[in-house]
């Protein structure tokens, strides 16, 4: 069997969290398909692989088939995973943001690494960041870039964005950044890290697909089915934690995300009292892992409720700036 190009991160806590691994499975970011390999290694007797991106299913086509009906590809957002799975599964696994593999293709316009053009969507729907970048007002862009990117310079970045407007390439947009910030010392990150996590999180939407991804999940999963979330910065954890708090009900009574009246039967338990990260072993192999965090939820046999996205601390634009 051949391997998979990338090993997904946090893959042996993962799929220890939630043994025995049985029944049917969401892979909700399908990606390269390590996740969906690992749970039918480990007994899964289906896994429906979901992504938006096409172009991971055409790399998929050169082993996909080796597992025949056990494995179920759908092009779509993981928003709608519950209408795109069919029926009640056993489980659902999220691996957020954008893939390695993603970044390694510059045509894509994610890496500040490699110029390319200024693009950034993970389909290919929708605005791509140049035109947003390109039309949006200046305040528009310093909110994305302070409330996505948590990026201090934010004003003076957008300011520069707009001075240099039109832009096309990745290439220009990392030398805007580097020009306003002071030189990165040795250890610290890429100055031009935090900006492009906003303005990718702005294009594809990710905070809007994460709640919608979290409660598409509570409608799919059958009582005792599992939910398992990788998240790769503070502000994404930030979400999946509040979620699982307030839909557990361990949130604390009297707390402004989860008030003492608008609390019902607990659609999920928690079988970990913190998140799970990456081992020494993992990091030593797999660098990318350091900033990685494993949560996971047990459904309930509550019926699937709602959450208000402004309790999980989801950073609001007043406007979009399309």
């Amino acid at each position: 069997m051949a391997e998979a190009p990338h090993i997904p991160v946090l893959l042996g806590p993962l799929l220890r969290a939630v043994a025995p691994v049985q029944g049917i499975w969401v892979d909700g970011t399908f990606g390269a398909g390590g996740y969906a390999r690992g749970l039918l290694a480990q007994g899964a007797d289906r896994v429906i692989g979901i992504d938006r991106d096409p172009a991971v299913f055409r790399m998929a086509r050169s082993w996909a088939g080796e597992y025949g009906d056990r494995l179920h590809l759908v092009e779509g957002t993981f928003s709608d995973l519950d209408k795109l799975a069919g029926g009640p599964v056993d489980g659902v696994v999220l691996d957020l943001g954008v893939s390695s593999m993603q970044l390694d293709q510059p045509e894509r316009g994610f890496s500040f690494l490699r110029d390319g053009p200024l693009d950034m969507r993970m389909g290919g729907e929708g605005p791509t960041a140049a035109e947003l970048l390109n039309t949006a007002p200046e305040q528009v862009i310093a909110d994305v870039l302070y409330l996505y990117g948590e990026e201090r310079a934010s004003r003076r970045i957008a300011k520069a964005i707009v001075a240099a407007r039109p832009l096309s390439r990745t290439g220009e947009l990392s030398d805007i950044v580097a020009g306003c910030l002071p030189r990165a010392k040795p250890g610290q990150s890429h100055p031009s890290t935090r900006t492009f996590q906003a303005i990718r999180i702005w294009v594809n939407d990710e905070f809007g697909q994460l709640v919608a991804g979290l409660a598409a999940a509570e409608r799919a999963l059958r009582p005792g089915g599992k939910l398992a979330v990788v998240s790769f910065h503070s502000l994404e954890d930030r979400i999946v934690k509040r979620f699982m708090q307030a839909r557990s009900n361990s949130a604390g009574g009297g707390s402004r995300y989860a008030p003492e009246a608008a609390r019902g039967e607990p659609a999920f338990t928690l079988p970990f009292r913190r998140a799970i990260g990456p081992d020494e072993a993992e990091l030593a192999v797999n660098p990318r892992a350091r900033s990685a965090l494993l949560r996971v939820g047990i459904r309930t046999t509550a019926p699937a409720g709602g959450v208000d996205p402004a309790s999980l601390g989801l950073p609001l634009l007043s406007e979009r700036g399309a």
